[in-house]
């Protein structure tokens, strides 16, 4: 997601959000940070996917399964993958080349999570900067050298 918006002071800042795959290390959860990778979920969704493969293949001919069971098992499976996707962090960045006066370059940056919530802050950024000039300091963003 990409916006563009001038500032109250004539500068033209860009918005961007970008979805992060890993969660962002922060200097003091380094070492409490274990990361597993992908096996363990992949294992967990081969295993389920097994059983309600079993479930299906080992119903007796004359068993009519209610629709309603075929869904919860379909809700089942989808949770976690949809509830994953959802709750990525996002990382949004604020930047503006500066101008040809006394505004020199900035850039800020801050992480927010979930879909939702990511698109509700840059419409905050975004209106904090069409305001004052740059975002604000006590938001989610904060100014990088």
């Amino acid at each position: 997601m990409n916006r563009v918006v001038r500032g109250s002071d004539g500068r033209e800042w860009t918005i961007k959000a970008s979805l992060e795959w890993s969660n962002p290390i922060a200097a003091d959860e380094f070492e409490h940070d274990v990361n597993g990778g992908p096996a363990p979920a992949i294992l967990m969704g081969g295993a389920l996917l097994f059983l309600v493969v079993m479930f299906v293949v080992w119903t007796p001919a004359g068993v009519i399964v209610p629709s309603w069971l075929i869904l919860l098992l379909v809700i089942a499976v989808l949770f976690f993958p949809v509830r994953w996707v959802l709750r990525r962090p996002w990382t949004i960045t604020a930047a503006t080349p500066g101008d040809q006066d006394e505004n020199p370059p900035e850039t800020w940056v801050g992480v927010v999570r979930g879909f939702l919530s990511v698109r509700q802050e840059m419409s905050v950024v975004a209106r904090h900067i069409e305001l004052y000039a740059e975002p604000d300091m006590n938001g989610s963003l904060q100014p990088v050298e």
